[in-house]
């Protein structure tokens, strides 16, 4: 099949092999690398609403709490817990779209308000923080309802002592958060221990989407840049390579039928432009013998004419 393709069809079909080689080739490599530096770039919007939460429950603690302390004595107010204000502040963060996946959650072992309650994997998490103090922040996907899910978490670690106001024992909590949450839950905090994980989470398939948009997009401007150079190839193949071929072989066809007054045109002083000077010296070579052959032949046809006019003058007496 190659025998039947000429030259620039067998450079353009192995231009495209190799297009076709390194797209393969550069996609393997790019999504692995893309998707890094997707997790990265979620990585570091998470932790951006992360640290807008910490100021959510900063504020809540030092600011609003204080404003209200008087009235927890006879009415409970979820909005002085800096976890519920935070909570409820991300939960009107996610209406804008470019933060309605992700989910924000302090999953605690006790908590007082049962939907921060951790599950089996968020307690193991808050374990592993309890058991490495030194652990500041860890990173990856788990499985969550059958959907993979890219997940960072902080540790929760009491460092106020107002945390332990409502959280030490029921005797010191407020008669009004008792009556709201009950007497079960959320007690026995100690000052240093870590109670939690501030987790933000985000579907591994938004990581993905990210990857794989970056990387079909590369991989096109890649192969744009590749047909590109295809293109010029191929036109500086044919200029510069093929076209001058074509006119030696050309050249070379009208001096095999006996017309030696065309000649081989040089064009350049590459491989080509000596091809064509060499046919020029063979074409003179060609020459040079034909015409020693001619020189030949007409001498001896004019020996042989003298030859025969030689006999024909003898004196017939001689021949007696």
């Amino acid at each position: 099949m190659l025998k039947s393709l000429n030259l620039r069809q067998k450079f353009t079909a192995a231009l495209l092999l190799i297009l076709i080689a390194g797209i393969a080739l550069s996609q393997v490599t790019l999504s692995t690398v893309l998707r890094k530096n997707a997790e990265a770039e979620v990585t570091n919007t998470a932790l951006l609403l992360m640290e807008t939460m910490n100021s959510v429950r900063s504020y809540t603690s030092d600011r609003v709490k204080p404003e209200l302390i008087d009235r927890l004595e006879t009415q409970f107010l979820p909005e002085t817990v800096p976890a519920f204000s935070a909570r409820e502040v991300f939960e009107n963060l996610r209406k804008n779209s470019d933060y309605n996946e992700f989910f924000y959650k302090e999953a605690t072992l006790n908590p007082t308000n049962l939907r921060d309650k951790s599950d089996a994997f968020e307690t193991e998490l808050v374990e592993d923080f309890k058991a490495d103090p030194d652990k500041s922040e860890v990173s990856g996907m788990r499985v969550s309802q059958g959907r993979k899910i890219f997940y960072i978490a902080r540790p929760i670690q009491i460092k106020k002592e107002s945390c332990l106001q409502c959280h030490s024992t029921v005797e010191k909590a407020p008669p009004s958060m008792i009556d709201f949450y009950g007497p079960n839950n959320g007690f026995g905090w100690e000052m240093d221990e870590i109670v939690g994980a501030q987790m933000i989470s985000v579907p591994a398939s938004t990581v993905i989407s990210k990857a794989r948009r970056a990387t079909l997009l590369l991989v096109g401007v890649v192969s744009a840049i590749f047909a590109l150079i295809l293109f010029l190839v191929n036109l500086l193949l044919s200029k510069q390579v093929v076209n001058p071929l074509k006119q030696i072989a050309k050249t070379a066809e009208e001096v095999s039928r006996g017309n030696l007054t065309v000649e081989f045109k040089q064009s350049s002083n590459d491989e080509v432009g000596m091809l064509a000077k060499s046919f020029t010296r063979m074409k003179r070579s060609l020459m040079l013998a034909m015409d020693r052959i001619n020189r030949t032949q007409e001498q001896s046809m004019r020996n042989h004419q003298s030859a025969g006019y030689s006999s024909q003058s003898q004196d017939p007496t001689e021949t007696l």
